[in-house]
Parts: structure tokens; C-alpha cells; sequence
């Protein structure tokens, strides 16, 4: 099966917003061995969007389209992909009563012009928006597909995973088991080289590596009859790629570095503090994404002043005047103090030069030194991040998560 998907919307178009939507999809149809060969963006302009469809539907069996169903008149990608069928909408009785039901549920009073989000052709199957007020559809005339999902990524996300996913798996008549195996420490060429046998010569499963910023991904996909089945020919690869990778690999799952750190020190009863320089807070907001940290997140504190690294943690003010407050020395005793400051577990620091201006040769732009003070010792690492301000900082981070996994699974 061939798919293709259409985003909607001038203000994606113009790059006002980012286009998350095109990139989740692309790897849920992916993992279901669904083909895709294009994706386009088209503003909301009625010869362009019908134009699209022509030109889509002429190399795909089906294409997923997301914006354009709000209630306003450039809100027209069903009304379009209607017409282009040669289906006339009808009112929904069902979808306006369920549009209604969501402005009682939000306190906000029913707006008329939201009726036209429940007009649908009789041949359409119609998907409930349960996060929203706009319905989508499957739109199908002899062998050809429009899919319709909402513009908002919460709305399209639970309507693909509700009903979308399924109607798709019954078309393509197997099913689709997918692992994802996260790296940290290892780089994209590095990981292909210990893989490349398995990348190379997987045909049921395949193994595809990704590369994101500070990790690297390999996905194993499998697709077989039933569940139990894929899981099976899933199974030795996993093996494999374990023995081959050993601990740079972080988790098999969906979660991130700091969600598993976080579920880590949670299961392991064991409480930890932070404390961030350079990094700003990004270090507790990632423990923060777990629910349930409350029982292992202590406190957290941003020192960007040296006067605040004085007062907030006990660094020592010789330290700061011998050593700078990007050092080893430093680091050291933020992570000792906030450790020391709410008697937790685990203390971690970050301290560093994220740029742009600021560098040294000695010191250069992107370097930062962590700290992490647990059991009877405190381990600092001298890192050097490539990227923007931003790249540092979260590249920092993830360092900073790894170093705590590592020390808690030895």
C-alpha cells in the first residue's frame, strides 16, 4: 500500500508552525510497512488543495491528509476532498450532537458556525474526535483513499491511534511489531558499524538506524500474522544488538534518557537533587516529566551567579576565584552541596559555556563539566558539546542522565 500526506494550512506553509504532525505520521505508517514516497504542504487555496489531490492520487493509493477541518470558511480540506470524489455532504446528526456535548463538557456556549464540522457525505467513515470538536473521515471511491484528521497534533494523534490504526491494519492484513533500542554514548557511525551486518542483510525483521540530537535509535520491525509472532522474530535480534552495544543502549521503549532515569531512581527508592548552572532548569524539568517523581526529586536549584553558587550550595569562594565557575572544582562542589543541602541519594551539577560569546581557547564555547556526587564518591566529566546555546544545553542534559544511569546500574 502506497500513502501519501497532505498537511493543510498557510501558517505551515509560511513556517510559522512546525509541521510535528507530518513527521509522527510518517513513522507510525512507516512501522506498519505502509510505503510513503511524498509529503506536501498546501496553503488553504481551493485550485491548489484539489490540484494536490489529483497529483497525490495519482501515485498513492491514499493519502492522510491533517488541517482544514475547523469551522471557519478557509476551513475546507473535507469539503474538497468531497468534491473531489463527487460526494454531497449531509448533516451528521451524531457527530453535531457529540460537537455539542464537548462545548457543554468545556462550560462554552454551542457556536453555530461549528455545525459545519458535522457535515459529511453518506459514503464517508466518520472517526470521533474525542480530544476536539472536528469529526475526521475516511473518504474512499473504488480504490482510491482520503483520510481527513484535524490540524491539532493532541486531536490527530489520538484519532490515528483510535481509529485510523486499526482500519489501516485490517487493509494491510498483517501486523506490524516494532521495537525501538536507545542509544547514548555511541555515535551514528559508530553504531552503524557494529550493526551493519544486521541493517544490511534484515529482511523480516529490518533494522533502521535514526539519529537524533545526542542519541542514536535503531528501530526492529517485524511483521508477521499475529503479535505473539512478530515478537518471536523480533526477539534474537534484540539479543543481538544488546550483545553488540552493551550499556551505551539506555532503554527499549519509547521513553527517553530522562524518563528512564527518572523511573530508574523512583523503583530504586533512591532521591536525588540538581543543580544547574548553564543548563537553567532543563535537567529538573526532564525528571519532572515522570509522574510520580515527587518521591525521588528532592529540590532543585539554578545557580547561574557565582554568589548564588555561595550561598545556594556552599561552593567555596577561593574555588570560584582560583578555578572560574566553569571548572572540574566547581562542579564538584555544586554537586556535593545540593546533595548535602536537601540529604539526598544522588547529586548532580552542570556548570558550563553554552555560547554563543564567552569562549576561551582554554574554556572554549560549548564546554561543561558535570558533576555527580553519589555513594562515597562525587565523578566529574569535562564535555564538549557541538550546536547552538540550546543544543549545549540539552546535549549537557543528557549526559548528565546517562552519567546517573550508569552509576545506578553498576
Amino acid at each position: 500500500m502506497r500513502c501519501e500526506l497532505l498537511s493543510v494550512g498557510t501558517e505551515i506553509l509560511l513556517g510559522d508552525i512546525v509541521n510535528t504532525n507530518a513527521q509522527f505520521l510518517a513513522k507510525e505508517l512507516a512501522s506498519m510497512g505502509i510505503d510513503i514516497y511524498y509529503q506536501s504542504v498546501v496553503g488553504d487555496n481551493k485550485e491548489r488543495m484539489l490540484q494536490a489531490f489529483k497529483e497525490g492520487l495519482s501515485r498513492s493509493d491514499m493519502i492522510i491528509t491533517t488541517g482544514g477541518l475547523g469551522p471557519t470558511k478557509d476551513d475546507m480540506t473535507k469539503e474538497l476532498a468531497c468534491e473531489y470524489f463527487g460526494y454531497k455532504c449531509e448533516l451528521h446528526e451524531e457527530s453535531l450532537e457529540s460537537i455539542k456535548e464537548y462545548f457543554r463538557r468545556m462550560g462554552r456556549e454551542f457556536v453555530e458556525s461549528n455545525e459545519k464540522q458535522a457535515y459529511f457525505p453518506k459514503e464517508a467513515i466518520i472517526l470521533k474526535n474525542n480530544a476536539g470538536t472536528a469529526p475526521g473521515a475516511i473518504i474512499k471511491k473504488d480504490d482510491k483513499t482520503i483520510i481527513v484528521l484535524p490540524g491539532p497534533p493532541s486531536e490527530m494523534k489520538r484519532m490515528f491511534n483510535e481509529s485510523v490504526r486499526p482500519y489501516l491494519e485490517k487493509l494491510t492484513g498483517n501486523t506490524i511489531v516494532s521495537e525501538v533500542v536507545r542509544i547514548h554514548g555511541v555515535g551514528e557511525s559508530k553504531v552503524e558499524e557494529l550493526v551493519q551486518d544486521l541493517i544490511d542483510n534484515g529482511k523480516n525483521p529490518t533494522v533502521a538506524p535514526y539519529a537524533k540530537e545526542g542519541e542514536v535509535t535503531l528501530r526492529v520491525t517485524a511483521k508477521a500474522k499475529t503479535k505473539e509472532e512478530g515478537e518471536k522474530l523480533i526477539d534474537p535480534v534484540l539479543t543481538e544488538i544488546k550483545n553488540r552495544l552493551g550499556d551505551s543502549i539506555y532503554n527499549i521503549g519509547e521513553e527517553g534518557l530522562n524518563l528512564t532515569v527518572a523511573k530508574l531512581l523512583v523503583d530504586k527508592k533512591l532521591t536525588i537533587g540538581t543543580s544547574e548552572s548553564c543548563t537553567g532548569g532543563l535537567l529538573g524539568a526532564g525528571l519532572i516529566d515522570y509522574p510520580g517523581i515527587s518521591s525521588s526529586f528532592l529540590e532543585g536549584a539554578i545557580t547561574y551567579s557565582n554568589e548564588a553558587k555561595i550561598k545556594t550550595l556552599g561552593v567555596k569562594k577561593e574555588t570560584l576565584e582560583k578555578f572560574g565557575a566553569v571548572s572540574e572544582e566547581t562542579a564538584r562542589e555544586m554537586a556535593e552541596g545540593i546533595r548535602k543541602r536537601c540529604g539526598a541519594d544522588i547529586g548532580v551539577s552542570t556548570t558550563g559555556i553554552a555560547g554563543p560569546d564567552g569562549g576561551t581557547d582554554d574554556k572554549p564555547v560549548g564546554l561543561v563539566y558535570i558533576g555527580l556526587s553519589i555513594a562515597d564518591k562525587t565523578i566529574v566529566t569535562r564535555n564538549v558539546f557541538n550546536g547552538d546555546r540550546n543544543s549545549v544545553r540539552r546535549r549537557a542534559c543528557l549526559k548528565a542522565f546517562d552519567m546517573i544511569r550508569l552509576e545506578i546500574n553498576k
